[in-house]
């Protein structure tokens, strides 16, 4: 155990010593990507390991296109790959349903996709982000970082109340970072996303897109490389949402 707590020590100075260090670098972004479909995971990570870009995982036990879940056993090498990397990873909930609501009894409302309620304590909340961490760590021996990213990024007050109890940060997205993965390539093809992203985002942006989603006919992950080249020639370093935090708090 402190063997790797000293190995994550040194990658977190190396890595901060680079951002740091670098005097090309005229802003930095934060790339998150949240479980999907699952389908380019192994294509993503070459990409970021391609660009030498380090991420934010935010990991859910969702439904693959092979027909497990992304916690599953078997995905146990492509998480150890990405630890190897250097990426960083933040719950997204066991099950990925949403929360709608705060209800009475100081309990929030939790629905499935299709409709299925629950209502959740505290405690409940707090096993539904502790499942993943719990999971994670016994694939791959590393620790998720504190912090937590809701399905949808939908939040109620209770939910934030509770997750924090928990010890989990919330994280979201800036405006100029929604990539639009998610979105109709009908409406919002491919070029007009990435150059949407290029044209708009500015210092201390966090982007969001997933690990592949079912309903785009043209998948974006794709633009992913092009993407990544053109922040990098406009000077923009990267970081993980851990280091910015510690960045923010002074490097405490």
């Amino acid at each position: 155990m402190l063997h790797a707590h000293k190995s994550a020590l040194a990658l977190f100075l190396s890595a901060t010593t680079l951002i740091a260090a670098d005097p090309a670098c005229k802003g930095t972004l934060y790339l998150t990507l949240d479980t999907g479909s699952m389908k380019p995971a192994q294509e993503i990570r070459e990409i970021l390991h391609r660009q030498k870009v380090r991420a934010t995982f935010f990991i859910a036990n969702e439904k693959t296109l092979r027909g497990d879940t992304a916690l599953d056993s078997a995905w146990a090498p492509f998480w150890k790959s990405l630890v190897a990397d250097g990426h960083a990873f933040g719950s997204h909930t066991w099950r990925h349903w949403y929360f709608r609501a705060d209800i009475p009894n100081n309990k929030v409302s939790y629905v499935s996709p299709d409709s299925v309620r629950e209502s959740m304590d505290q405690s409940q909340l707090c096993t539904e982000l502790n499942r993943v961490k719990d999971a994670f760590y016994a694939m791959t021996g590393h620790q998720l970082d504190p912090i937590w990213r809701a399905p949808g990024g939908r939040l109620t007050p209770l939910t934030t109340q509770f997750s924090q109890a928990c010890g989990y940060r919330h994280v979201d997205w800036s405006p100029a970072g929604f990539l639009g993965d998610e979105l109709s390539s009908t409406t919002h093809p491919n070029q007009t996303l990435l150059n949407r992203a290029l044209s708009n985002l500015r210092d201390g942006d966090i982007l969001m897109m997933h690990l592949g989603i079912r309903s785009r006919r043209d998948p974006f992950w794709p633009m992913l490389d092009p993407l990544l080249t053109g922040l990098k020639k406009k000077g923009f370093c990267f970081a993980t949402i851990p280091e910015r935090a510690r960045q923010q708090n002074g490097g405490k």
